[in-house]
């Protein structure tokens, strides 16, 4: 393993002079649709597409060329131009191609390309397809820069790239209220986030004179505790507005008003996985820092727990799903927080996360696309045998999020819980018992989805979906199947010289205590979910359900802590401010103004314009000094 602040970056030849093409094609797609509009309706469709799928076939290159390099010449750099320069500080544009960013950058194109593929046939009917495709070029850009970035500045500018996609996907049915306010909301929250991780550019200036990743990596340790400390939880901050980390969820819900594409995308290839990949680059500030990383710990282990909560009380699909993101991203999130033994981890369960929960989520808009838009589940049940390939390809998605033997879910999540009983046996079996409640919520979902008595309005007439949506689910199904496999015997020494991580390798059939342990805990909540779910559906009307679930129903009531501890005091604070500007700053200045008009109207008495009066003035002037000097004459 190579220390974090040794690595050093190569200057980009061969296949990486290509590497900036991976952000320009789908910057040139978002371009040529937007500004040619209408012109494009008939094709936009497709060259957009055919964008992301450029990406990743350089990704891919890339990926093949470092694998041939040695372990320290992996890390390449590849700056574009000089960015900003302010004496002695320059910002470059430029991009870094390590172990770290050539993972992400193949899980967003290569599930971005199939959500593009499956959006051709979802979005067929809709009069603003080509605006829609435009958007996902758009997001897939802005993502691409967050990812490659050499310093956090360009992350930060790929940052905000996506916090603007995300409002304009989650907002794109604009003419549903629920939309636009969904959309409003995501763009709000995440502006919390944004303003701290501004403080925290401002903050590695000051230390560091730079913002480059080698430059804080180089200067990390020398650091105050303190400095740390505050450095790395305005970092948080940041990371728990992108990934809708408590306390900073809320407006991950709502954002399923927009396509059943978009929740793919932001889900579980780009937006949310953000949060992640920040606090994983910057392992050498959270390195400096107990504290810092202990509470990203904390907030990953809570967070967990209040997505599972969620997904267990809510019947519509989308929205289960939703909880279930919150509840992965909070697994990856402490795998983040443990430091260099749970780097790889948390990379590696984001990468299984990325294909099946894509493959969950466009499953669901293949049921949706059959059920006229429904979203309820308690109007599915019978599925199975109207929907035989998107049942299918949904129950390989399934099989991996809960940890069946095998299954990519299988090895990342459990070397997660693993990890974190090592970590604290307290924070271990927390993330253990999540483990549970997801394979009772999300066996509670497929019995009520596809078995049991068909349950549809006569108005639903489920059918399977066409070719060009369900041959992308087929595809992350596979990966669902087998990237755990692939991935777990190699992911942790290649990612370890990019993060400083530990190197740990495990077997296709590597079973401890605490994985067994996990399965008994699985299959009991799986157990519950069938045995609870297997007839008829019951009664969920208000009156009759828990507080547990109406708790959950209402989301933690995260709206009203938020509208309570922040809208109702804010608007307190602002009354008060309005009423010091207005009775204490404006009477200040406009008395001031009044009083200087008063002296002005006092003295224009004497501006008369006459000669004569002037003469007079003179003269008693005059007078009056002479006056004066005999008097201090005769004094």
């Amino acid at each position: 393993m190579i220390p974090l602040e040794l690595v050093t970056s190569v200057p980009a030849e061969g296949m990486f002079t290509w590497g900036w093409t991976m952000i320009a094609a789908p910057a040139l797609g978002a371009l040529l649709l937007l500004v040619l509009g209408r012109v494009t309706d008939k094709w936009g469709h497709y060259l957009a597409t055919l964008m992301p799928i450029w990406s990743f076939a350089i990704a891919a290159c890339l990926f093949a060329e470092m694998l041939l390099r040695p372990a320290d010449q992996r890390v390449v750099s590849a700056p574009l131009y000089e960015w900003i320069n302010a004496g002695s500080w320059t910002a470059s544009f430029g991009l870094r191609i390590d172990q770290l960013s050539i993972l992400f950058a193949l899980l967003i194109t290569g599930v971005g390309s199939l959500i593009h593929i499956y959006s051709i046939g979802y979005m067929a009917h809709d009069p603003n397809r080509r605006r829609f495709f435009a958007y996902l070029n758009l997001f897939i850009t802005a993502m691409l820069i967050l990812v490659l970035a050499d310093n956090y500045l360009l992350l930060f500018f790929g940052w905000e790239g996506v916090g603007l996609s995300s409002y304009l996907l989650i907002g794109f049915w604009q003419e549903r209220p629920r939309a636009a306010k969904a959309a409003t909301k995501a763009f709000v929250m995440n502006r919390i986030g944004d303003v701290a991780m501004s403080i925290a550019l401002m903050l590695m200036i000051a230390l560091f004179g730079s913002t480059s990743y080698d430059a804080v990596n180089a200067g990390s340790p020398q650091m105050t505790t303190s400095v740390a400390t505050l450095l790395g939880i305005l970092l948080l901050v940041g990371a728990c507005a992108k990934s809708a980390q408590v306390p900073l969820q809320a407006w991950l819900l709502d954002a399923m008003e927009g396509p059943t594409p978009v929740s793919a995308l932001i889900h579980a290839a780009t937006m949310v996985t953000a949060g992640v990949y920040l606090v994983v680059r910057s392992g050498a500030i959270y390195a400096m820092s107990e504290v810092a990383s202990t509470v990203v710990v904390i907030v990953g282990t809570v967070t967990l727990l209040a997505g599972a909560w969620i997904g267990s009380a809510k019947d519509d699909i989308k929205k289960v799903l939703a909880g279930s993101t919150m509840s992965q991203i909070g697994y990856m999130m402490l795998a983040a927080g443990i430091g260099p033994a749970g780097y790889a981890f948390a990379i590696f369960h984001l990468l299984t996360h990325g294909f099946f929960k894509a493959n969950m989520f466009l499953g669901a808009g293949s049921i949706m696309h059959g059920m006229n838009d429904d979203v309820d589940m308690r109007h599915y049940g019978g599925l199975s045998k109207a929907m035989r390939i998107t049942f299918l390809t949904f129950a390989m998605g399934y099989l991996a999020i809960i940890g069946f033997p095998f299954f990519s879910g299988f090895y990342s999540k459990d070397h997660i819980i693993e990890a974190a009983f090592h970590f604290n046996p307290v924070v271990g079996v927390l993330a253990l018992f999540g483990a549970g409640v997801t394979g009772f919520y999300m066996t509670r979902l497929m019995m009520m989805t596809f078995f049991g008595e068909k349950r549809w309005r006569d108005d639903q007439h489920p059918h399977e979906s066409p070719a060009v949506m369900w041959v992308p689910l087929v595809l992350l199904a596979l990966m669902s199947i087998g990237a755990g496999l692939e991935i777990n015997n190699w992911i942790g020494r290649f990612l370890a010289p990019a993060v400083n991580g530990e190197v740990e390798v495990t077997g296709l059939f590597h079973f401890t205590p605490i994985g067994l342990i996990t399965l008994v805990v699985v299959a009991a909540g799986v157990a519950l979910g069938w045995w609870l779910f297997r007839g008829d559906i019951p009664d969920r009307a208000p009156e009759n359900v828990s507080i547990m679930t109406r708790i959950g129903r209402n989301d933690l009531y995260g709206d009203t802590i938020n509208a309570a501890a922040f809208t109702n005091t804010g608007a307190g604070v602002v009354t008060g401010v309005v009423a010091v500007d207005d009775h204490a700053i404006d009477a200040v200045a406009n008395g001031t103004g009044t009083a200087f008009a008063g002296v002005g109207q006092l003295i224009k008495r004497f501006q008369t314009g006459y000669v004569r009066s002037y003469a007079l003035t003179m003269v008693a002037g005059f007078v009056l000094i002479a006056v004066v000097l005999i008097l201090g004459r005769l004094a």
